[in-house]
C-alpha cells in the first residue's frame, strides 16, 4: 500500500509519499481499499500541531473515506469484503488502504460515487448538528452562513433549505456566492466589498438572523454577532479565519441571544445513535434531491500536499477529494 505521512509536524510540503506493508485488520476492524478520501480544513492544522487532535508521529492525515472492504476482523459482522462502504476515522484516509473500527464504518447507500460518499461525512455530519441541534433551527426562520461556499458552508445552506428557512450566505468573491446560490441561498453577502451589518439590515427587515453559522471567525464574527436578532444563536464552529474572536459578552445579554458551541466529532463520540440518526436523515434528503455535496477539485494521491495547502489558501469551493 502507499500512504501519505506526517512524519514531523510542518507545512503540506513536509509530507511523505511513501510504501508500507499492507494492512490486516484486528478483532472488530475493517481494512479499506481507499477509492475517495475527502479532505478538510482539520486535516491542515492537524499536520502543523495546531488542532485539537493529536495523533502519534508518523500518521496519514484524512479522517473521511469512502472505498471497498478489503478484509474484516473478528466479530464484524455488517459488512463484508467487497462491499462499498463509508468510514469516518481520526486520520489514516489519505493512502490506498485504511484500517477502521467497525462502528465507524457504513454500508454505502446505491447510486452514489465514491467521491460525493467520500465529502459527506464530516462537513454534513457537522452541519446538520450545529443547524438542527444546537441552533435548533425552524421552518420560516432566517440563518446568515459565514463562509458559505466552503464545504461546511455549503452543507449548511442545504440543510437550512431542508428544513424550511431562509439562509443568507456571506462569502468573499461574487464567484463563490454564485455557487452558493446554485446550492439553494436567498440572499447573498460579498463582505469584501459590502458593509457586513449594513446588509444583514437591509435582508432582515432590521430584525436579525435567528441563527448565525459561523466556521470562519476572525474579525467578521464580531459585526455579525451585533446584527444578531432577539434570542438569536450564534452557532461557534470553526476558525478558518485562524483568529479565535474575542467578542463582548454584553452583546448575548442585550439581544437575549445565546453562544452556541459546535464540536461535531466528540458528540460523534459520545452520542452515536443521535448522530447516525442524523446521518440516515442526510442520506434520505441526499436520495431527494436536497442535498448534493459539491465537489470542486480532485487530486491524485501525490498530489495531497498541494490538496492541503489549495484549502489553507482558502482556494476551495464546497469539497475536494484525494483519489488514491
Amino acid at each position: 500500500m502507499k500512504a501519505v505521512l506526517c512524519k514531523a509536524w510542518g507545512p503540506p510540503d513536509s509530507l511523505a509519499l511513501e510504501t508500507l506493508p499492507d494492512l490486516v485488520p484486528g478483532d472488530g476492524e475493517v481494512v479499506i481499499d481507499v477509492k475517495a478520501a475527502g479532505v478538510n480544513f482539520p486535516d491542515v492544522l492537524i499536520i502543523q500541531n495546531k488542532y485539537q487532535a493529536k495523533p502519534e508521529l508518523p500518521f496519514s492525515p484524512g479522517s473521511e473515506l469512502a472505498g471497498v472492504v478489503n478484509a474484516v476482523g473478528a466479530g464484524v459482522t455488517h459488512v463484508k469484503p467487497g462491499d462499498k462502504v463509508i468510514a469516518y476515522l481520526g486520520n489514516g484516509a489519505f493512502a490506498t488502504q485504511a484500517r477502521a473500527p467497525a462502528k465507524a464504518v457504513v454500508p454505502m447507500p446505491p447510486g452514489i460515487d465514491f467521491d460525493v460518499a467520500a465529502a459527506f461525512t464530516l462537513t454534513y455530519g457537522t452541519s446538520h448538528h450545529a443547524v438542527v441541534d444546537r441552533g435548533e433551527l425552524k421552518a420560516g426562520e432566517t440563518m446568515l452562513v459565514l463562509g458559505a461556499a466552503g464545504g461546511v458552508g455549503l452543507a449548511a445552506i442545504e440543510i437550512g433549505k431542508a428544513i424550511g428557512a431562509r439562509v443568507i450566505a456571506a462569502a468573499s468573491t461574487d464567484e463563490k456566492l454564485a455557487v452558493c446560490k446554485e446550492h439553494g441561498a436567498d440572499a447573498v453577502i460579498n463582505y469584501t466589498t459590502e458593509d457586513l451589518r449594513e446588509r444583514i439590515k437591509a435582508l432582515t427587515d432590521g430584525k436579525g438572523p435567528d441563527v448565525i453559522y459561523d466556521p470562519v471567525g476572525g474579525v467578521y464574527a464580531e459585526p455579525a454577532f451585533r446584527s444578531i436578532g432577539w434570542r438569536g444563536r450564534y452557532l461557534v464552529v470553526g476558525f478558518a479565519n485562524g483568529e479565535i474572536p474575542k467578542i463582548p459578552l454584553n452583546l448575548a445579554l442585550l439581544k437575549g441571544a445565546s453562544l452556541v458551541g459546535v464540536f461535531w466529532g466528540d458528540f460523534a463520540r459520545r452520542e452515536p445513535k443521535a448522530n447516525q440518526a442524523n446521518m440516515a436523515q442526510m442520506l434520505g434528503w441526499m436520495k431527494e434531491g436536497k442535498i448534493r455535496p459539491h465537489i470542486s477539485a480532485r487530486y491524485p494521491l501525490e498530489q495531497a500536499p498541494q490538496a492541503l495547502k489549495d484549502m489553507e489558501a482558502r482556494k476551495v469551493t464546497g469539497k475536494i477529494v484525494i483519489t488514491p
